[in-house]
Parts: C-alpha cells; sequence; structure tokens
C-alpha cells in the first residue's frame, strides 16, 4: 500500500519545535500499516527537519543558539539578503540539517526511541507555515 498525503504545519517563531504530534494527528492511515516506511519531506529552503530530544526543551533552545552562533548574520560576504538579515543564514542551516526524514512504521506507529520526536526546525523570524509531503509504503 501506498499513501501520500500534503499536510501544512502551524506557523512557529524562528527555533525548534516539537511537531511529533501534530504530523500524526495528520495522519490517521497510518494505523493502518503494520510495517512499513514513512518519508516526511519539507518543501521550504529555509527550514528543516531532524529527529532529537522530546522531553527536555532545553535541548531545543540549545539548538537554536548553537546554529546561530555557527551561522551568524550579517556576515558582510552573504550577497543573498533580499528577504532580510536571516534569510542566508536559514538556508545555510536548512542544508546543514536537511529537508527529509525516513522513519520505519512499526504497528501503526513510527518507530522512533523512547526520547526523540521529530523537530520543526524554523530559521526564518516569519517563516509562516510549512508544508511536508508524506509517503507512506507498507502493509
Amino acid at each position: 500500500m501506498w499513501i501520500q498525503k500534503t499536510i501544512t504545519l502551524k506557523p512557529q517563531p524562528r527555533g525548534f519545535h516539537l511537531v511529533t504530534n501534530e504530523i500524526l494527528s495528520n495522519l490517521p492511515e497510518l494505523r493502518d500499516i503494520n510495517i512499513g516506511l514513512m518519508h516526511i519531506l519539507i518543501k521550504h529552503t529555509s527550514a528543516s527537519l531532524t529527529i532529537n530530544e522530546n522531553a527536555d526543551p532545553s535541548v531545543r533552545d540549545d539548538f537554536e543558539s548553537f546554529f546561530n552562533d555557527v551561522v551568524t548574520e550579517n556576515k558582510p560576504y552573504f550577497t543573498h539578503t533580499y528577504e532580510g538579515s536571516d534569510d542566508m543564514p536559514a538556508h545555510l542551516k536548512s542544508s546543514l540539517l536537511g529537508f527529509d526524514l525516513t522513519l520505519p512504521i512499526t504497528n501503526g506507529s513510527p518507530n522512533l526511541g523512547t526520547w526523540q520526536g521529530i523537530y520543526l526546525c524554523e530559521h526564518r523570524n516569519q517563516g509562516g507555515s510549512r508544508t511536508l509531503v508524506i509517503t507512506i509504503q507498507g502493509e
């Protein structure tokens, strides 16, 4: 069985946001999959996806601090600044973290570790809603 859906995540401020439940609430079909794979693609170049700690919010704050330190704004050599000083750094952060995830599905749920959750990594100050394409293959 193949399923493909496009979902829109609610707008988030700049930072790292746990969106596992928001994604799963849009996928009731997942319950019918005993074994399979779920691929999630974010259709943006200034936001990304990753999997990490789902319990302690300070991890998400530390992610934001680290990436802001590694990819700082207002570098004199950035020329892609049409949409503000966060524009080019957002593209770089997105490329570093990645635009997709592939997760195993077991008994109707993503087979994540106990402390793992899916993050939306919003790299823009005003990113807006974000669109995901989710493709599920399984039986």
